[in-house]
């Protein structure tokens, strides 16, 4: 399946291209994460939160391989609801203001637009 979608969206491009697309579509073999400074974009991004994980996880592999962060992560790159950040944000590891900061993040949004619930807190 994934295969057929990835010749047909190839077919899509070169067709509106002039020329011809190169690159080949191979089987996968295996998988290579990418160094760990290139891992957890939106999470580095953000200085508070990664103080508190770089605390919990000295080492950039923990941080790389934690569920946790990569959940926040997930959050901070606007995917997910505050509904369901509300329903795990115990488990992420977050302090308490860690907590607060990461709702108010997620269900405010860069834009200002409010939690599907109304309601951002953490009780």
């Amino acid at each position: 399946m994934q295969k057929r979608a990835a010749e047909e969206s190839k077919d899509a491009l070169t067709s509106s291209l002039s020329g011809k697309i190169q690159t080949g579509l191979i089987p996968f073999s295996s998988f290579h994460l990418a160094e760990a400074y290139h891992q957890k974009y939106m999470l580095r991004s953000n200085m508070a939160f990664l103080v508190e994980y770089e605390a919990k996880y000295p080492d950039r592999e923990g941080m790389v391989s934690s569920t946790a962060t990569a959940r926040v992560n997930g959050y901070l790159g606007g995917n997910g609801s505050c509904d369901q950040l509300k329903s795990e944000i115990s488990g992420f590891g977050l302090s308490e203001e860690g907590n607060k900061k990461l709702l108010g993040e997620v269900c405010m949004g860069i834009e200002g637009k409010s939690c599907p619930s109304n309601n951002c807190s953490a009780n």
